[in-house]
């Protein structure tokens, strides 16, 4: 599961970072969506950030995306997709197919779930995770496009997958994280997800937040 990234100012999130706020696109979604465009510090849902995704030519661009898909009937956004139905639900199935981005992050957090004698679970100790000797975190995740008040702005959520056994013991599931040499493959619309989320990165670092 992933809820929360952190960006911190690194050489390779810089370029990113200035993308994003040269967009004449993050400059409309400001002003009619009234949110800021997040670039540092810790990202949660339904914040407006930098992503890297294909503009209509196919070739790799950074766009400002809302985190969270909205799905009527429920009053919260949708902000991560399971890999194992990713293909199988109507919400999320042309994503898979075609509309991939990657969010670029320094780290992500998870909190410990601990089990209670009751079946049910409580939050416990906040963790920072993030690739072993790697400054950046390209966490997988897919997009489209939503509207309001006749803007079209688009959304995205982090996939996920289930953990390796050293994450386990912190949390039943894992974003889906992709190595930079994999970036360009996953967001073009004609490669085959399945096969690039082969390439995962499971070696990370983690180390207690706070």
């Amino acid at each position: 599961m992933c809820t929360r990234y952190y960006m911190e100012m690194s050489p390779e999130l810089r370029p990113i970072v200035e993308k994003a706020k040269s967009s004449a696109l993050a400059s409309r979604m400001i002003n009619l969506l009234g949110k800021p465009l997040k670039t540092e510090g810790e990202i949660r849902p339904t914040d407006m950030v930098p992503v890297i995704a294909p503009n209509q030519n196919g070739a790799r661009t950074v766009f400002p995306m809302v985190w969270g898909y909205s799905i009527p009937g429920l009053n919260h956004p949708v902000v991560n997709t399971r890999v194992e139905s990713a293909d199988k639900k109507d919400v999320w199935k042309e994503g898979w197919r075609s509309h991939r981005c990657i969010v670029p992050a320094s780290w992500y957090f998870e909190w410990a779930h601990l089990a209670l004698a009751n079946g049910k679970t409580k939050t416990g100790q906040k963790y920072m995770i993030q690739p072993k000797d790697s400054e950046m975190t390209w966490l997988a995740g897919l997009y489209r496009i939503e509207e309001f008040r006749d803007l079209k702005y688009p959304v995205f959520s982090v996939l996920t997958r289930e953990p390796t056994a050293e994450l386990s013991r912190i949390h039943d599931r894992m974003p889906l994280i992709l190595p930079s040499n994999a970036i360009d493959d996953w967001i073009r619309p004609d490669t085959k997800a399945e096969e690039i989320a082969k390439m995962a990165v499971t070696d990370v670092f983690i180390e207690k937040a706070g």
